[in-house]
């Protein structure tokens, strides 16, 4: 932790094994954990001629638990992650942002095993070009020398909420060992999801009707569900009653998810990740 802070350009977030637990995404957590070992026991993964996992890059619908995805993966790991926002990396002065590209990835170095967490990607590497005299074109090519290269124990753990401007280099097989995509919840996910929220409210998910809420909230991301769940507890709270069924689907109704607000945008991402990218949960 003393190292990440000195670097100035991650951020440290501390083991928590008691972590939020993630609900569906089967697929891409049996993906994981079929390499958690090979990663957390490197010497054994030589023996049997396995090479160290590079990382994995997820993609879609915002608020479907991606950045939840990282810290869940530091709990099962039992490594420390290391954030690495984009926002931090560019300065105004020839140079420095490379400089904080390659004092970033030092650190990880550094302090591995560990997992490094670059959220939102395509802040950093979406159409490099030379509009901004070449920075975000060598800050490209140093980070894919990186990834291609490196022997430390990183995980590369990269999100993006629109994968269609990622350059095809950074895409290909060999810069991470896949790429998933998650989609918008299903009916059976949507009750998981209202019922995780509603416990961790002290409110018995027996006591809804979990179907009904997840009818009503077709088309929601897991985030948008949990504010539903916060904006029926403060109407409850407002008429000092308790929180019910018809509380929620109240809200629900007045709620305008992202699938319908922006629901082009939704539409084309999912065109573009059907054959191109792994779906996170089963189909």
């Amino acid at each position: 932790k003393r190292a990440v802070e000195r670097a100035g350009v991650l951020e440290y977030l501390p083991l928590d094994p008691g972590s939020a637990p993630i609900v569906g995404l089967r697929r891409f957590r049996d993906w994981l954990e079929k390499r958690r070992v090979a990663f957390t026991e490197p010497v054994r993964a030589k023996q049997l001629g396995l090479p160290s996992p590079r990382g994995v890059l997820l993609t879609g619908v915002q608020g479907c638990g991606k950045s939840l995805s990282a810290k869940a993966l530091s709990a099962s790991f039992r490594l420390p992650l290391l954030r690495l926002d984009p926002g931090t990396l560019f300065r105004k002065y020839v140079g420095e942002s490379e400089q904080n590209l390659r004092r970033a990835l030092a650190t990880a170095e550094q302090v591995a095993p560990c997992i490094l967490w670059i959220d939102e990607i395509e802040k950093v590497f979406a159409n490099p070009g030379d509009s901004d005299g070449g920075t975000g074109r060598r800050m490209f090519g140093s980070f894919l020398t990186w990834l291609q290269e490196k022997d430390a124990s990183v995980f590369v753990f990269a999100t993006a909420n629109d994968i269609s401007g990622l350059p095809p280099e950074l895409l290909r097989k060999g810069r991470f060992d896949e790429i998933f995509f998650v989609d918008l919840p299903n009916a059976e996910l949507r009750e998981h999801v209202f019922a995780l929220h509603l416990a961790r409210r002290e409110q018995p998910p027996d006591a809804f009707d979990l179907a009904a809420l997840a009818e009503a909230t077709e088309g929601f991301s897991g985030a948008e569900i949990e504010q539903v769940v916060v904006a029926g507890a403060y109407s409850a709270f407002a008429r000092a009653s308790g929180l019910t069924s018809e509380i929620l689907l109240d809200e629900a109704r007045l709620t305008r998810p992202l699938s319908v607000t922006m629901a082009e945008k939704i539409g084309a991402l999912r065109a573009w990740a059907r054959g191109r990218a792994i779906p996170a949960d089963d189909e």
